[in-house]
């Protein structure tokens, strides 16, 4: 089968388009003829080794998280699907591989795709939607009439949480450029911070919980909008000892990740306030409630734009110039 692997740790020069062989198939697995895939910022990371440290690769690796496509074959011991099956996924951690004509998944970690849907919308939802979910429900327990803060309301997955976020009751306030605002407010965000024009930390205060997609300066100034007992939750931001506890990792990591996310964590104390590194993790239940939410045309998926197979590393280069509206979807022809 055709796909595209990374050779080692660097820039889309180490990215190669290949034949390899079709995925070996375990008991409790699920083969997906791939229809379409799309391209997140953690394939850029994973790509120049800013996670090597918890997610070491073994070379070559074939890159990609986001499947949508038709079940090819089963494992003797899947239960739930059946060859011709139209589904949708998020791969497993350790077995990434969705830029290719073949991915094998985890039973547990594939769902019907939205029957509304098109191949393409399918593959823009996964790693986006679990990420909104798990953050504002998981672990932020968001409820109704909470006010919650989305960092990069324009991008793939602030534009899912800002639709989630509304659909739950809470009153939403989010950050963009100039060119979006209007275009997030449709989205359902009640209040619209510009920051080329205003800084976000002045105007919005007495905040429950902000979902950072950003890290850096923007993470920092977070705490000041929330009001006591308010969380930040990041997916940007530095990995901190819990998640290092709930990954398995040993007594050394959890030191290193505490040291990492030292001075945020000083930030969320002075606040009285938490901060949580999340890092999604796939989950077909989770799937199959999303997929129920965009039948229902609660949660529409947002498309910036559709790149063909062949064009896997210029979809990678046009999302990292940091433009995109929504998701950048490949379609495996």
């Amino acid at each position: 089968m055709k796909a595209f692997v990374l050779t080692r740790y660097g820039s889309n020069q180490e990215i190669h388009a290949t034949e390899v062989p079709e995925p070996t198939l375990n008991a409790n697995d699920v083969l997906i003829e791939a229809r379409a895939s799309s391209v997140n910022p953690v394939d850029l990371k994973i790509r120049d080794g800013k996670l090597k440290q918890v997610m070491p690769l073994r070379f070559p690796q074939i890159l990609g998280y986001d499947a949508a496509g038709v079940v090819a074959r089963v494992g003797t011991g899947v239960t739930r699907f059946k060859p011709g099956d139209e589904v949708y996924a998020r791969v497993d951690t350790n077995r990434m591989g969705a830029f290719a004509e073949y991915v094998a998944v985890s039973e547990a970690a594939v769902a019907p795709k939205p029957a509304s849907s098109s191949m393409e919308e399918a593959a823009a939802l996964p790693l986006v939607a679990l990420t909104a979910w798990q953050a504002l429900l998981d672990l932020g327990k968001l409820h109704a009439g909470q006010r919650v803060l989305i960092h990069a309301g324009s991008g793939g997955v602030g534009t899912v949480a800002i639709q989630l976020a509304k659909h739950f009751g809470a009153f939403v306030a989010t950050t963009t450029s100039t060119p979006n605002v209007e275009w997030v407010k449709k989205l359902g965000a009640d209040v619209v911070i510009d920051y080329k024009k205003t800084a976000f930390e002045n105007e919005l205060h007495d905040y429950d919980l902000v979902l950072d997609t950003l890290g850096g300066e923007a993470l920092n100034k977070s705490f000041g909008v929330l009001k006591a007992g308010g969380k930040v939750i990041s997916v940007a931001g530095p990995p901190d000892p819990q998640f290092a506890k709930d990954q398995g990792m040993g007594w050394l990591l959890q030191q290193v990740m505490g040291l990492l996310s030292f001075g945020v964590r000083r930030q969320a104390k002075k606040h009285l306030a938490s901060y949580s590194f999340m890092f999604m993790h796939p989950n077909g239940e989770q799937l199959r409630e999303l997929a129920a939410l965009v039948d229902a045309g609660i949660v529409r998926p947002v498309i910036d734009r559709v790149f063909p197979f062949a064009e896997t590393k210029e979809a990678l280069a046009y999302l990292e110039t940091g433009r995109a509206k929504g998701k950048v979807v490949i379609r495996v022809d």
